[in-house]
């Protein structure tokens, strides 16, 4: 029995099978292979992988319905990998709960780093009432922020907007999960309002508000926190 973390599989290409099965196992991962959604179903919930790699285009479960079934009770990341490439797909995937969406053709460098990137997050997540970042020190036990040291004035909103970042940090949020979030369901339509917050916060944590480094731009879908 292998001590390697396992990654889950679920496409119905073999090709694209064979080639992650490859690339994965030759990156110290032990893989599972699903080529149907139901399969995909069963193999996560009996092997208990770290992530999931999921396609949309699968033959008897539509990939949409098939993330949402997996996040009634999966809570490890799941990365879509899809030949569909529009944004409202992909901003459709992002708010049903995938972690990260990489289209057809993919490159195998780029997969392996957001793999280890969005493993090493969840395993990192909510782990400590303090986080750090940069110049950055977010202090959620005593909701304080600091610069160097010292105390960052924000207010309620924007202090609400960096701990959602933080809490998710390497995860694509989109317009629509923050509004919810922060502001609830009457302001899923303010997105001008969300990036002028964007721009405050930005302000106050960035060393360059006009490059950002910590809070990117994801063009046309939302942000990331990069940590």
């Amino acid at each position: 029995m292998t001590d390697q973390p396992t990654i889950l599989i679920i496409d119905d290409e073999l090709q694209i099978r064979r080639l992650l099965e490859i690339t994965l196992s030759a990156n110290s991962f032990n893989v599972v292979a699903s080529s149907t959604g139901k399969k995909g179903l069963v193999d996560a919930a009996t092997h208990h992988p770290v992530l999931i790699i999921l396609d949309l285009g699968l033959p008897d479960i539509d990939g949409q319905e098939m993330l949402k079934d997996l996040r009634r009770w999966y809570s490890r990341p799941i990365i879509i990998l899809s030949v569909r490439d529009s944004e409202d797909e992909i901003i459709r995937a992002l708010d049903n709960g995938a972690n990260d969406y990489l289209t057809k053709p993919f490159r195998g460098g780029e997969l392996l780093a957001r793999i280890r990137a969005a493993i090493r997050l969840n395993e990192n997540r909510n782990d400590l009432p303090i986080a750090e970042f940069g110049s950055i020190t977010l202090d959620m036990v005593n909701h304080s922020v600091y610069k160097n040291g010292e105390l960052l004035k924000l207010t309620s909103t924007e202090y609400s907007l960096l701990c959602l970042f933080v809490k998710n940090r390497g995860r694509v949020l989109t317009h629509q999960y923050i509004l919810k979030e922060v502001w609830g369901y009457g302001y899923l339509q303010q997105t001008q309002y969300l990036r002028v917050f964007v721009a405050q916060l930005r302000k106050k944590i960035e060393e360059n508000p006009s490059k950002p480094t910590l809070l990117t731009t994801e063009s046309g879908i939302g942000y990331r926190f990069v940590d």
